[in-house]
C-alpha cells in the first residue's frame, strides 16, 4: 500500500496536534486512532467539471455507482420478516426485503412485465403485487402469479424470479452493490472496518433521521464535511471548544479516509484563554448541559483530580469524565475504560463514495449523499445512531423526516436540536454559491490546500479511477 507514515509536522497547524492529545489522554486510546497515514497525490489544481458536467454525472451512473458498495438501509429500519425498504439512487431503484431466516435480499424494484415499480415506499409486505396488472412475486423473489396466464404461455419454464443485487450486513448497515464480483464489503473497505467493532454498531438504532434537498452537487456537498478548517468563518461559535485546525486527516487505500477533530480544546485561532473558558463556552453552546448525557460541564460539579485550568487538555478531562458518567446512567453500560477521545471527539469517517458513519461511544452521526437527476442538486441525509440501553430490545428506527425544500434545517429544531440544526444551516449557506461559483470560475480550476484539503483530493482521485476504468479491479 502506498502509504507514508509519520507525516512531517511542517505540514500541520502550529501547536498541539491530535496525536499529542491522544498521548495526554486519561485512558489509552485504541491503536487505530494513533495510526497516521497519507498518500502522495501532488498539488495540481482540480477541475470543476466533476461537479457541474452532465457528461461526468452520466459517467458516474455508468461506471461508478454500479461498482461500489453502497449504504442502502439500517437493519433497524427492517427488523421483522416481510419488512421492506425502497432504496433509490442514481436513477436505479432497489427493493430490500427482510427474509424469514433474518437475511436481507435486494431486488431491482421493477415488475418484469411492463417495468412499473413494485413499491414506491417501504413497509410490511406479504407479497409483491404490481399495482399495474397484478403480476405477483413472493418475498423471496420467486414468481407467484401471472394474471391471464393463458396469454403468457411463452414464459412457461422461464425463470421469472426478480433479479437481485448483492447484499451484505455489516454493523447493522445493509450494504448493497450491483457488482457480484466485488470483494466482500470488509475486504473492499480495508482496515477501517474493524474500527467499528468496539462500539457495538449492530446494536444501535436510528433515533434521529432527516433528509433535505441541497442546491449543490452531491460531491461538493459531501466535501463540505471532509475538512474542519472552514469553522473559522462558517462556524465561529465552535472555536471556543473545537480544535478545528488541529484536525488530523488520514487517507487509507482507495475507499476510506477520515478526519478526527478534537473537542474540548481551544481552536488554534483563539488566543489567551484557558480550559475554564472552554467549559464556559461549551455550557453556553449546549444550553447549560449536554443533551446526550444530561450533565453540566463544570470543574466544580464534575471534579477531576489534578484539574488545572492552565492545562490545554484540562477541559477534555472534565468533559470526558462527565460523558462516561452520563452515558453509564443513560445506557447502563460501563464506560470506565473509554478513552477521552472516544467520548468527545468528532470522527468523520468517510466510506467511498457517499457514506460517512462516525465512530465513538457517543450517539454517532451518519451522513449519506444521494445524487440528483442533474449535477446541480442532491439529497443530504443525516442520522444519529443511539446505543440500545442495556437489557432492552433494539428499537425500530424512527421515521425519516423530509425537510421542505424552502425551509432551513432549523425547521426541524425539535427533531435535531437547535444547535445541530444551526451548524448544518451554516454549512448549507455556502453550498448554493459553491455550485454557482464553480461555474463562474474563469479557468475552472480549484487550488486545494496540501494537508487540510487532502481528503477532497483523495476522494476525487478515487472517483477518477472509476471513471477512467482503473477500478473496480476484480478477478
Amino acid at each position: 500500500m502506498n502509504e507514508i507514515k509519520d507525516v512531517a509536522r511542517e505540514d500541520r497547524c502550529p501547536g498541539i496536534s491530535y496525536t499529542d492529545m491522544l498521548n495526554g489522554d486519561t485512558r489509552r486510546p485504541p491503536d487505530y486512532l494513533f495510526e497516521e497515514s497519507t498518500i502522495a497525490m501532488g498539488d495540481e489544481p482540480l477541475s470543476v467539471a466533476p461537479y457541474i458536467s452532465e457528461e461526468w454525472a452520466r459517467a458516474e451512473r455508468e461506471k461508478m455507482w454500479p461498482n461500489v458498495w453502497l449504504f442502502a438501509a439500517r437493519e433497524d429500519e427492517m427488523p421483522d420478516p416481510g419488512d421492506t425498504v425502497v432504496f433509490d439512487i442514481a436513477g436505479k431503484s432497489f427493493l430490500l426485503i427482510r427474509q424469514k431466516d433474518g437475511s436481507v435480499k435486494a431486488f431491482y424494484n421493477a415488475c418484469l412485465h411492463r417495468g412499473r415499480k413494485l413499491r414506491t415506499e417501504g413497509g410490511p409486505s406479504v407479497q409483491l403485487r404490481c399495482p399495474f396488472h397484478g403480476f405477483t412475486w413472493r418475498n423471496d423473489g420467486s414468481l407467484k402469479e401471472i394474471p391471464c396466464a393463458w396469454d403468457f404461455r411463452h414464459l412457461e419454464g422461464k425463470d421469472m424470479s426478480l433479479p437481485q443485487a448483492r447484499v451484505e450486513l455489516w454493523q447493522g448497515f445493509v450494504m448493497l452493490t450491483e457488482n457480484h464480483a466485488l470483494p466482500d464489503f470488509k475486504t473492499w473497505l480495508g482496515p477501517a472496518a474493524s474500527h467499528y467493532e468496539r462500539y457495538d454498531f449492530a446494536n444501535r438504532y436510528t433515533g434521529m433521521w432527516v433528509q433535505k434537498k441541497i442546491p449543490a452537487n452531491w460531491k461538493a456537498t459531501a466535501e463540505a464535511f471532509m475538512e474542519a478548517w472552514h469553522s473559522i468563518t462558517t462556524h465561529p461559535q465552535l472555536l471556543a471548544f473545537l480544535g478545528d485546525a488541529n484536525t488530523r486527516y488520514d487517507l487509507i487505500g482507495d475507499h476510506f479516509n477520515r478526519a478526527i477533530t478534537p473537542s474540548g480544546v481551544l481552536s488554534p485561532h483563539v488566543k489567551g484563554k484557558n480550559s475554564d473558558y472552554v467549559l464556559e463556552k461549551m455550557n453556553e453552546f449546549s444550553g447549560g448541559q449536554d443533551a446526550r448525557t444530561n450533565r453540566r460541564f463544570t470543574a466544580s460539579e464534575d471534579p477531576v483530580e489534578g484539574y488545572d485550568p492552565a492545562d490545554p487538555l484540562g477541559a477534555r478531562k472534565i468533559l470526558a469524565e462527565a460523558g462516561r458518567k452520563g452515558f453509564a446512567e443513560q445506557y447502563g453500560y460501563d464506560y470506565s475504560d473509554a478513552s477521552d477521545t472516544e467520548i468527545l471527539d468528532n470522527f468523520t469517517y468517510n466510506i467511498f463514495p457517499n457514506f460517512a458513519p462516525w465512530i465513538g461511544f457517543l450517539p454517532t452521526l451518519v451522513y449519506r449523499w444521494l445524487p440528483g437527476d442533474t449535477p446541480d442538486w442532491c439529497i443530504m441525509e443525516i442520522r444519529l445512531l443511539f446505543p440500545t440501553p442495556k437489557g432492552q430490545e433494539r428499537p425500530r428506527a424512527v421515521a425519516m423526516t423530509y425537510i421542505p425544500d424552502d425551509e432551513p434545517f432549523a425547521w426541524a429544531n425539535d427533531i435535531m436540536g437547535p444547535q445541530l440544526a444551526n451548524v448544518f444551516d451554516q454549512d448549507m449557506a455556502n453550498l448554493p454559491f459553491v455550485q454557482t461559483g464553480m461555474k463562474a470560475m474563469k479557468d475552472g480550476l480549484m487550488e486545494l490546500g496540501h494537508y487540510q484539503d487532502s481528503r477532497v483530493r483523495h476522494f476525487q482521485t478515487t472517483l477518477k479511477k472509476y471513471i477512467d476504468g482503473e477500478l473496480p479491479a476484480v478477478k
